[in-house]
């Protein structure tokens, strides 16, 4: 019996970043731009996460088809989801700029089981009324996009700034795609359902942003439970473009402050309660910095990584400190190795596999260390 073959993915273009085994984040465009918003930010939110960019229907290199006359914000948000699961991706977070960020805010209003952590930058709630985007849809079914990309600047960035890149898909987009956006932005209206919105929130505001002003923002703030605000100086409309450091910093915090709290638990069950009280005792405002380093990175994107078990990270930690003599590291991770399910017959053959292949001299020190270990962790009967 033959199964049918999955039909091919028919969603929006998108470009995929980072480690496989990473956190999935989504990034969002703005009405008029493509994945290109997102070029001085991604590859390093990469770092940390499996980072996807979209772009919106008839922009970029998303198909026009995908959308139509009377488009709802509902239904691009259909879109992200479609992705989402044509990348195995049941949990992700979110950050989206206008368009892209008011899709966030549907997601983690009506899906917050799909949303683990939310930014909204240069975004609203609701934009102003319908009438204003009617007109513009039926001026661009009407005349295209060629007069309104000539505005952009203005429209998009403080004075004296552009993105030449950014303007040049304005122009390009596909009128009644584009159009069609502009029926989603006209019938949204999110601000009853604020209050219910349970991720973890973050809103991005432009201090110099005519379209969606810090005001918009303040009012998803003040509404979203235990939402928080920055404001950002020398930011129109599209931040990430404009301030890509500043967007960086603070999405960078909001996004990884997660990753830290899993790896302190991580940490205290391999290393165990006491070890991590001492090293949390003796931190000062100089080492506080390399705390948060080994807490975000060392245990909370490589011990959490399930491509290996515990086991197999205390067999290859346990090999890497014979290896460059680290002893006193080396008596922390033996008992983290108990810890993990290595029996001490376990870890003595990783030790003698290290006579081998790291030198005799580097496994008897290492011997007297695990030997010394073992017996005050597991006593004269073990």
């Amino acid at each position: 019996m033959t199964t049918a073959a999955p039909p091919p993915y028919a969603g929006p273009h998108h470009r995929v970043e980072g480690p496989p085994s990473a956190p999935v984040l989504i990034l969002g465009p703005s009405l008029g731009t493509s994945t290109a918003l997102w070029d001085a930010v991604a590859p390093e939110l990469s770092v940390t996460h499996r980072v996807v960019r979209w772009d919106l229907p008839g922009h970029g290199g998303s198909p026009a088809s995908l959308i139509g006359p009377g488009a709802t914000v509902a239904d691009l948000a259909d879109l992200v989801l479609a992705l989402a699961d044509a990348l195995g991706a049941e949990r992700f977070s979110y950050a989206g700029v206008s368009l892209g960020g008011a899709v966030g805010l549907h997601l983690a209003a009506h899906h917050p089981e799909r949303v683990e952590r939310l930014a909204v930058l240069c975004s609203s709630a609701h934009f102003g009324g319908s009438a204003p985007w009617q007109e513009r849809a039926a001026t661009v079914r009407r005349e295209g996009l060629a007069a309104l990309a000539e505005t952009a600047d203005t429209r998009w960035f403080t004075p004296g700034f552009t993105a030449p890149a950014l303007v040049d898909d304005h122009r390009k987009a596909d009128p009644d795609a584009y159009a069609a956006c502009c029926d989603a932005l006209a019938a949204f209206d999110l601000r009853d359902r604020l209050s219910s919105i349970t991720a973890p929130t973050l809103l991005v505001a432009g201090r110099e942003d005519p379209a969606t002003p810090p005001a918009h923002l303040r009012e998803i703030a003040d509404a979203v439970p235990g939402a928080t605000l920055t404001e950002l100086a020398g930011a129109s409309h599209l931040a990430p473009a404009e301030q890509p450091e500043a967007v960086l910093a603070a999405l960078r915090a909001h996004f990884t402050e997660g990753g830290a709290r899993r790896g302190m638990e991580v940490r205290r069950q391999v290393l165990g309660d006491a070890h991590v009280d001492r090293a949390q005792a003796r931190q000062t405002a100089f080492t506080a910095r390399f705390q948060d380093l080994i807490s975000r990175y060392a245990w909370g994107e490589i011990w959490t990584d399930t491509t290996l078990s515990r086991r197999e990270r205390s067999l290859v930690t346990l090999t890497a400190l014979v290896a460059h003599g680290h002893l006193e590291e080396l008596a922390l991770h033996v008992r983290a190795a108990r810890r993990n399910g290595l029996s001490p017959d376990e870890i003595g053959a990783v030790l003698l596999q290290t006579a081998v292949y790291c030198g005799v001299p580097a496994a008897n020190a290492a011997f007297a260390v695990a030997q010394r270990v073992l017996a005050e962790e597991d006593g004269p009967g073990e």
